[in-house]
C-alpha cells in the first residue's frame, strides 16, 4: 500500500502544494462550511418552523445517505473522462450551494426533503471527478499528503460552519442563516474552477471522450475488491456522529447538568473532534507516503476502538469524553486519508474515478448500516451493547488490515 520505489538516488520530488492543489483544498473546506451551516438549524427549521417531527428528520438525512452513496458510484465513471471530470467537479459544486441555501426558503417538508436530496447528490456525484483532479496535480509520492490536505479542509469547515451558525442564528434568524449558507459554497465552486484550470495545464490537451462504463471487471483484476475488504469492515462500525452526540449528551446530563447545558457541552466537545480529525488529516497524509496507507488506515481503526470504548462507558467525567471524541476525530482523519491514497496508488488514471466511486458506495452503505444497526441495539439493549457492536468491525478492519495482502501496486 506504499509508493513505489525506484532506484537508489531519486531525483528531488517535483513540488506538490501547487495552487490548485491548495484551492481542492479550500474548495471541501468552503463547502463544507456551508454544508453545516444549514445542516446546524436544519432540525429547528423542520420542528419548530415547518412543524415536522423527529421522525421526519430521520427519514430525510436516511434518504440522503442513501442517495449520495449512489450518486458517488455514478459519478465514477463520469470523472474518469478527463473531458468531463472539471465540467462534473464544477457544477456539483455550484448545484450543492444552490440546493442547500433555497432549504432557507421552503415553506413545507416535503420541499425540504427535495432540496436536501438535491444537495446530497450533488455532492456525491462530484466527489469522484473532486479526488480524480487532485491526483492528477501531484506526483505518485505525494498522494497522502494531497489527500490529507483535502480532508483537513474538509474537516475545518465542519468546525467553522456550525460556529457561524451558532453566531448568525440569533442575529438573522435561522432561514437567513441557511440562505447564507450560498456565500462558502460559491467560493467552493470558484475554487474548483481554479484547480480545473490548472489541471487541464498540467495534463495538456484533453483526451478524446471515453465510453462511459463501471469497469467492474478490471477494478477486481486490480484487486480493489481485496483491498476494499479492511475499508468495509471499518465502514460498518463507523456510526454517524450524531450516535457520538446524543451519547455524550446523555453522560453529560446523567452528572448532572441541565439538558441545555449538557447538549451546549456535547456540541463543543463534537467542534474538538473536528478540530482532531483537520490535525489527523495532515499527519495522515505525511505518514502515508513515508509508511504507506495499510498502517495509516490501521492506527485510525485503532483510534477508534478505543474512543468507542470510552463511550460504552456509563457516568464519565467530561474530559473523558473529550477523550472520546479526539479519538474519534484523529481515527476518521487518519482512515479517510488513507482510504483516498490506497485507490490512487491501486489504480491508473482511466480507472481512478471509477474506485472513487466505489469506495464512495462503500462508505455510505456501511455508515448507514452501522447507524441502523448500532441504533436498534441502542434502542432495544443499551448504548454499551451498540459501542461493543461497532468496536467489534473496528477490530475486525484492524486484523484485515493488517492479515489481507495488498495489492501489488500498493504493497508496503
Amino acid at each position: 500500500m506504499a509508493s513505489d520505489r525506484h532506484g537508489t538516488d531519486p531525483a528531488p520530488s517535483p513540488r506538490w502544494l501547487t495552487p490548485g492543489v491548495g484551492s481542492i483544498g479550500a474548495a471541501s473546506f468552503f463547502s463544507d462550511t456551508g454544508h453545516e451551516m444549514a445542516t446546524s438549524v436544519l432540525p429547528t427549521l423542520l420542528t419548530t418552523t415547518l412543524g415536522a417531527g423527529p421522525g421526519a428528520l430521520g427519514a430525510i438525512e436516511g434518504v440522503s445517505d442513501a442517495l449520495i452513496g449512489l450518486s458517488k458510484l455514478a459519478g465514477g465513471p463520469l470523472s474518469s473522462d478527463p473531458g468531463r471530470r472539471a465540467n462534473l467537479a464544477r457544477g456539483g459544486y455550484v448545484l450543492t450551494a444552490v440546493a442547500t441555501s433555497l432549504i432557507g426558503v421552503a415553506t413545507a417538508v416535503w420541499q425540504v426533503a427535495i432540496l436536501r436530496a438535491l444537495g446530497w447528490m450533488s455532492r456525491g456525484i462530484r466527489s469522484p471527478a473532486r479526488d480524480t483532479l487532485l491526483v492528477s496535480l501531484v506526483p505518485r509520492e505525494a498522494y497522502g499528503r494531497a489527500a490529507g490536505l483535502e480532508r483537513a479542509g474538509d474537516n475545518a469547515g465542519a468546525v467553522l460552519g456550525p460556529l457561524l451558525a451558532a453566531a448568525l442564528v440569533g442575529v438573522v434568524g435561522v432561514r437567513h442563516t441557511i440562505l447564507l449558507a450560498f456565500i462558502p459554497g460559491v467560493l467552493a465552486a470558484v475554487a474548483i474552477t481554479l484547480a480545473a484550470r490548472e489541471a487541464r495545464r498540467v495534463l495538456g490537451a484533453e483526451q478524446g471522450r471515453r465510453t462511459l462504463s463501471f469497469n467492474l471487471g478490471e477494478l477486481r483484476r486490480a484487486g480493489l475488491a481485496r483491498a476494499f475488504l479492511p475499508v468495509a469492515m471499518f465502514e460498518l462500525g463507523n456510526v454517524a456522529t450524531t450516535l457520538l452526540i446524543l451519547r455524550a449528551t446523555d453522560l453529560l446530563h446523567a452528572q448532572g447538568r441541565s439538558l441545555v447545558a449538557a447538549t451546549s457541552l456535547a456540541i463543543v466537545l463534537y467542534a474538538a473532534h473536528n478540530g482532531a480529525a483537520t490535525i489527523a488529516s495532515i499527519g495522515g497524509g505525511h505518514l502515508t507516503d513515508r509508511r504507506g496507507p495499510r498502517g495509516v488506515f490501521a492506527a485510525g481503526a485503532a483510534c477508534y476502538v478505543g474512543a468507542y470504548a470510552l463511550f460504552a462507558l456509563d457516568q464519565q467525567a467530561w474530559p473523558l469524553v473529550l477523550a472520546a471524541f479526539v479519538l474519534a476525530g484523529i481515527g476518521i482523519g487518519l482512515a479517510e486519508t488513507a482510504e483516498t491514497t490506497l485507490v490512487a496508488l491501486i489504480l491508473p488514471d482511466h480507472l481512478r474515478g471509477n474506485g472513487y466511486g466505489v469506495l464512495g458506495l462503500v462508505q455510505s452503505l456501511g455508515d448507514l448500516g452501522a447507524s441502523l444497526v448500532a441504533g436498534l441495539l441502542w434502542a432495544a439493549v443499551s448504548p454499551t451493547v451498540a459501542f461493543a457492536y461497532a468496536a467489534t468491525w473496528m477490530v475486525g478492519s484492524l486484523i484485515a488490515a493488517k492479515v489481507v495482502t495488498a495489492p501489488a501496486r500498493a504493497r508496503d
